[in-house]
């Protein structure tokens, strides 16, 4: 029996089920139920995700469907964890709860439904707020995985940054309330997340408390939020104080309007990136890059130019301004080959467009797609009066890093 709590509430006792240290895909009623995810992935692969052990705190609207898709995917062991209940107003976005579940926890409720679905998967289910107190609880024991799907800002940056700390996968989900467009929702570094408060906020504070500036994967919307923090009526209509509902002072109660059709999205993101993580599939995210096709038409203009310049010719240019497209948005993510990780993005982006220019990474070969890259002018003019023998033996993992973009732009253009 494992025993959770919440402070200030009676204790909650829940049975794991499962172990997790047997291949749980030698029954033949898990390798039947879980026999798409082996065809997609190939057997040793879902063996991996099936080996794994997942963390999801939080366990809302968001939470709440990354788990049961974690769960659905094969993923052998799970850590819910979630200090609230599941309440009537909840229902509009939550993955499994009925109004029978109305004022059960909501670590209880996701598994006792997902006892029903995959028996197998070792589930521990903790009512619990996650906090400094109950950090050694809740990430000890080295998950594979951590998804933060809490919405209060302070909790969040505590958990990312003890995740940080302890060298921790984590993925976090941003505001998923107030949106209404799927078509907006991207993976990415946090230091790229734009038009969302909560980010703002959390990028702050992580940066200002525990020195950490991006290199945490976040789930989020470019939409603008469509509604703002609502005041808070009680049952009866009337206007009432929220700290009143509240089962942990600080945390909102019932005041963001949510199209519940969002945050199952996101936890729907959520749970495919991890999955595809644990199981060794690379998949390359949609890049936030917010430029128009002029911005195109201008780094194409700029590479024929440089090529006159340089060679006297632009006969070697072998790419149009689509393809000059792919290679600045799908291959750099609009910004240098030299930076890992966004500095600008929004109007800060198209400022730095301003600055850049795509040249050939092998002056020996043509300006193809496979070989360009994009370079703020300076760094253009230091990469031509350099050889590639010169930044393999000065610089092996940019050169590492370059040479896999281009090899896997050869791969997905031209096969």
């Amino acid at each position: 029996m494992v025993e959770t709590t919440v402070k200030g509430s009676p204790a909650v006792a829940c049975t794991s089920h499962g172990i997790s240290d047997v291949d749980l895909l030698t029954d033949e009623i898990v390798s039947e139920q879980l026999t798409r995810n082996i065809q997609f992935f190939g057997l040793s692969a879902q063996k991996n995700v099936t080996a794994s052990y997942v963390v999801v705190i939080g366990l809302g609207g968001v939470g709440s469907h990354a788990a049961m898709m974690l769960l659905r995917s094969g993923v052998g062991r799970l850590l819910l964890v979630d200090f609230d209940q599941v309440s009537l107003s909840s229902l509009n976005r939550h993955a499994v709860a009925t109004r029978a579940d109305v004022g059960v926890p909501k670590a209880q409720c996701l598994k006792e439904h997902f006892l029903s679905i995959f028996p197998e998967c070792q589930v521990e289910a903790k009512v619990l707020l996650y906090d400094a107190t109950s950090e050694e609880e809740i990430l000890s024991g080295k998950p594979d995985f951590v998804l933060d799907c809490i919405d209060n800002i302070d909790t969040k940056v505590s958990l990312l940054a003890a995740c940080v700390r302890r060298g921790l996968k984590v993925l976090s989900a941003t505001g998923a309330g107030a949106r209404a467009d799927p078509t907006r929702i991207r993976v990415a570094d946090l230091r790229e997340s734009t038009n969302d408060p909560l980010s703002r906020a959390v990028r702050h504070r992580l940066r200002k408390g525990y020195g950490i500036e991006g290199g945490i994967p976040v789930v989020f919307s470019l939409e603008k939020p469509k509604a703002k923090l609502l005041p808070f009526q009680g049952p009866g209509g009337e206007a009432e104080n929220p700290s009143d509902y509240q089962i942990v002072p600080g945390f909102r109660v019932r005041i963001i309007p949510v199209l519940g059709t969002i945050p199952a999205i996101f936890g729907q993101v959520m749970a495919s990136y991890v999955v595809t993580q644990l199981a060794g599939l690379q998949v390359e995210t949609e890049p936030v890059v917010n430029l128009d096709i002029e911005h195109y038409r201008l780094l194409h203009q700029r590479l024929i130019e440089h090529e006159e310049s340089l060679y006297g010719t632009a006969m070697q240019v072998q790419v149009d301004v689509e393809e000059v497209m792919f290679v600045a948005k799908e291959l750099w993510h609009g910004r240098s080959a030299r930076d890992q990780f966004a500095k600008d993005v929004g109007r800060g982006m198209w400022r730095a467009i301003n600055e850049l220019m795509l040249v050939r990474w092998d002056r020996a070969k043509p300006a193809s797609v496979a070989n360009l890259i994009l370079l703020r002018f300076k760094e253009a003019d230091e990469h031509e009066s350099a050889t590639l023998d010169d930044i393999k033996e000065n610089e092996p993992e940019f050169f590492t890093r370059v040479t896999g973009v281009l090899k896997r732009a050869e791969m997905e253009f031209f096969s």
